[in-house]
């Protein structure tokens, strides 16, 4: 959904470029080079992560001139990507990224999935071989638009120098508005080198887009009688609603309803977590109630979200009670997973703005929906069902009391980005969102790798707020090396490594599933594990590491020290921050849904299988 609002409530500037716009009075002779910089600067866009090669290699001259656009020099072309991705997520605008061709492109493929799946705005310019050398299998040559056909949400190849502004005013257009996405604009040499014109706005023709957002008026009739006449409603609350800047429109809709909340791990902080309506994350790793919730509903009112596998557990055996209400700005989403009784398209800003103003008008008519027997369900479940943990017997630390003190020692306007994993979901659990654009993760792809990066493109957008990156040790090793791009760009980020010394989640599993035979996810020793004591010798020394990519660096591995450690990290802000918190091996996360089985099989924690007191699960 279209990044229309910002947390701050300031409108997401859109590219300037509509069609039929008129050129300016003057005409500049310029290169392909200078135009694309030049269009870069008159959509907006003021930071651009990459690495220069050769066939983008005449971009990056003109970009030394420019006043307006700022360039980050990443480490690798992942790093750039994901750089872009939390840039985006942080600030809701375009997030830009450029890189080369061949493999530069290629590097950025992880990074554009990324973004595909979570629904983020980027465009990611890439240099292409000379437009005579295209299919010849030239030197770095890649086809990188038919590479990534599949995960964009469109993506053009420019041979000709003036196409360069109507094409990057297109890809702007295209990345921000609808159900937002990443765009590639994959650029030949020769079209760079090019003499050309410059003027803008370009004249833009996309004939076949027209993103739909104002919903049906009959379909949110429907909706608003079927939330009135419910009697155990739940609002099912995607990332949609978070592109659609439409957090203050969901709280009044919520509280004008009464019905309880569930945020998906994408929506974390587009409902206060910290409001008697939110009722948890929903999913494998989801909170019991929020689960049974979505179980047991007889109505689910889905808004910008998409009846995700991990949410749903086995489909068929998913909410089987419940008339579905599903509202989404894709067409494609409704009825994907899950058939809705009511499908509604638009933009969940506009659609819930309506959904209150009918449901208000249900309530002026004397049908009001009543869940008092609802709540006193729900709240038993909380009451018995809470999420927690048990700290390690043998005085270690514990994971989740580390990236709990974390998030109650920061400012409040922190912003908190994760890796995949357990600490991923630790992090979603045990640190509270109370607002919007505080909490970046990859959702979808899960995508190892994603937090420094995304934690560093946040910060890049967002310079004045507190940025913690909450990472594993196996998510580190992939991307750490975009510290030193944060070092030498001032860009201050902190970084909390959950160092169990193994990869976890996939421990967790083998623990679970495989009879605990753990093969190949302990990251401390070889694998003939002939140092029993492989651990002490900490391989990568991560502080060592961390230090030497020009970052201070700490370790925590006594409990009586982590508030002073975290504290001691906070008030640094000159320079990145590492910490190694070295952590119990064996903490798993709970609650948990197996895969492949229904949700109906949560368990509140190992062998504690909930008793909801009404004979279906006993």
């Amino acid at each position: 959904m279209p990044m229309t609002e910002q947390a701050t409530g300031a409108h997401h500037p859109q590219p300037r470029a509509r069609n039929g716009g008129q050129p300016s009075a003057t005409v500049e002779h310029v290169t392909g080079a200078q135009s694309l910089i030049r269009s870069l600067e008159e959509v907006g866009a003021d930071t651009v992560f990459g690495i220069p090669g050769g066939a983008i290699l005449p971009a990056y001259d003109p970009m030394m001139d420019s006043t307006k656009v700022r360039h980050i020099l990443v480490r690798h072309e992942q790093g750039a990507g994901h750089a872009a991705t939390g840039y985006a997520q942080a600030t809701g605008k375009v997030g830009v990224c450029m890189a080369t061709s061949g493999p530069g492109a290629t590097n950025l493929v992880t990074p554009i999935a990324d973004a595909h799946m979570d629904s983020v705005p980027l465009v990611a310019i890439t240099g292409q071989v000379a437009s005579k050398a295209i299919g010849t299998d030239a030197f770095q040559e890649a086809d990188i638009c038919g590479i990534t056909m599949p995960i964009t949400k469109h993506n053009f190849l420019v041979t000709k120098a003036e196409d360069i502004p109507r094409t990057i005013a297109e890809a702007f257009h295209i990345a921000s508005t609808g159900r937002p996405g990443p765009v590639l604009v994959d650029i030949a040499k020769d079209a760079l080198q090019a003499k050309t014109v410059f003027s803008w706005p370009p004249q833009t023709d996309l004939p076949g887009y027209r993103p739909v957002t104002k919903p049906h008026a009959k379909q949110i009739r429907e909706a608003a009688k079927l939330i009135t006449g419910a009697k155990r409603p739940v609002l099912y609350v995607g990332g949609g609603v978070l592109k659609a800047g439409a957090t203050a429109e969901l709280k009044v809709l919520a509280e004008l309803t009464g019905a309880p909340v569930t945020t998906t791990l994408m929506a974390l902080g587009a409902f206060p977590d910290s409001h008697p309506q939110h009722v948890g994350m929903p999913g494998m790793h989801g909170a019991v109630t929020a689960v049974t919730a979505l179980q047991k509903a007889d109505l689910i009112v889905a808004l910008g979200a998409r009846f995700d596998d991990r949410v749903t557990g086995k489909l068929d055996s998913f909410a089987p009670f419940a008339k579905i209400v599903h509202a989404d700005i894709d067409p494609a989403e409704i009825g994907k997973n899950r058939a809705a009784d009511v499908p509604i398209v638009g933009d969940a800003r506009e659609v819930i703005a309506d959904l209150v103003q009918a449901v208000q008008a249900e309530h002026s008519e004397g049908n009001k929906g009543d869940y008092t027997a609802w709540w006193s369900d729900l709240n038993r479940w909380r009451e018995t069902y809470p999420l927690g943990y048990d700290l390690p017997e043998d005085g270690s630390l514990s994971p989740q009391q580390v990236i709990q003190r974390i998030g109650e020692l920061a400012p409040a306007d922190t912003i908190y980005a994760a890796g995949v994993g357990q600490h991923q979901m630790w992090a979603a659990h045990f640190i509270t969102y109370d607002k919007p654009a505080t909490w970046l993760n990859s959702g979808g792809a899960g995508t190892m790798g994603y937090a420094v990066p995304a934690a560093m493109g946040a910060k890049a957008g967002m310079p004045e707020r507190p940025v913690w990156a909450i990472d594993g040790d196996g998510c580190f090793q992939m991307t750490n090396q975009e510290l030193v791009t944060c070092a030498l760009n001032n860009i201050p980020i902190k970084v909390a490594i959950i160092n169990n010394g193994a990869l976890g989640m996939v421990r967790q599993w083998q623990t679970l599933f495989y009879n605990q035979r753990y093969s190949n996810t302990v990251l401390h020793s070889g694998p003939d594990d002939v140092n029993p004591d492989a651990r002490g010798t900490r391989i990568p020394d991560f502080v060592k590491l961390s230090e030497a990519m020009g970052c201070v660096a700490l370790r925590c591995e006594d409990p009586a020290d982590l508030d002073k450690v975290i504290e001691q990290a906070n008030a640094i802000n000159d320079r990145p921050v590492v910490i190694d918190f070295i952590v119990h091996e064996d903490a798993q996360v709970w609650p948990m849904v197996a895969a492949g089985t229904s949700n109906d099989e949560v368990m509140a924690a190992r062998g504690v299988r909930p008793d909801f007191g009404d004979g279906e699960d006993d």
